[in-house]
């Protein structure tokens, strides 16, 4: 996920493993293409530390230094867990920047405002399964959702990708946007458990399942309203699926590669 202002300078949200993939095939399909060393990624936007979320970090370390906007926790995760903040010092360097939960202007590398405005929001969520015995002091800022708004224009466009449950603050925020793209992972608790016995629920792995969210995101007056990071076993992913019918007969997407939308 990319968000901009000008179509130009890009803000990525999470760095997913295949991101160096994704970047070429924008390229082939005639993504602005700019002089600058670092191309058109102005900075990453972190949700959590969730490896499919920061895995496609490392692939950036080829290019120039990079601008990371993660919570105190997500950091320390990174760091304690993974070493990132170490590798990619070792490469292009990297700097941070910590979110805060009123609206402040995104800037660009240069300084500038990009035009865009974000905040976030805290959720409810443990730190990942792969960084529990780190020994970590953080207890909060485990997961974040972001809002971002066009400073022209006012739209909001609000992304929660893991999501244990809708919290008050989380809610108003989805009925203050006209673009939700909201957690998508698995449609009942129980899901991965039917493929994989002694697997964890939805809920212990922190997201809350889409029959028990649709119906929130059906209220919203959003267009559109998007579910994303969508699990394999979900059922959703089929078409002509009775789960596919509940969600796009309430007027929600299932999220795909290449949509696009202008706020």
């Amino acid at each position: 996920m990319a968000v901009s202002s000008d179509g130009a300078r890009w803000f990525v949200i999470n760095a997913s493993p295949n991101l160096g993939a994704q970047i070429e095939s924008l390229a082939a399909d005639g993504f602005p293409a700019t002089a600058r060393p670092e191309g058109p990624l102005e900075a990453i936007l972190l949700t959590n530390a969730d490896l499919d979320h920061t895995l496609g970090l490392f692939l950036l370390r080829e290019g120039g230094p990079l601008i990371i906007h993660a919570t105190a926790a997500i950091r320390e995760t990174l760091g304690a867990a993974l070493r990132l903040e170490d590798v990619l010092q070792a490469f292009c360097g990297v700097s941070w920047r910590e979110p805060v939960s009123e609206f402040s202007p995104l800037r660009l590398r240069s300084g500038v405002n990009s035009g865009l405005s974000a905040r976030v929001f805290d959720l409810p969520a443990s730190r990942p399964s792969f960084a529990a015995r780190t020994g970590m002091s953080a207890e909060s800022g485990h997961s974040v959702a972001w809002q971002i708004r066009d400073d022209t224009t006012g739209a909001r466009a609000l992304i929660a990708p893991h999501v244990s449950r809708i919290t008050e603050p989380l809610r108003d925020a989805m009925q203050d946007s006209q673009a939700v793209l909201f957690d998508g992972t698995f449609w009942s608790d129980d899901e991965l458990q039917r493929v994989k016995p002694g697997a964890r629920t939805a809920r212990q792995m922190g997201h809350v399942p889409v029959s028990e969210s649709w119906g929130a995101l059906a209220s919203l007056r959003a267009r559109p309203r998007v579910l994303i990071h969508i699990n394999n076993t979900n059922p959703i992913l089929a078409p002509g699926s009775p789960e596919r019918r509940i969600v796009e007969e309430s007027g929600i997407i299932v999220g795909e590669d290449g949509l696009e939308y202008e706020l």
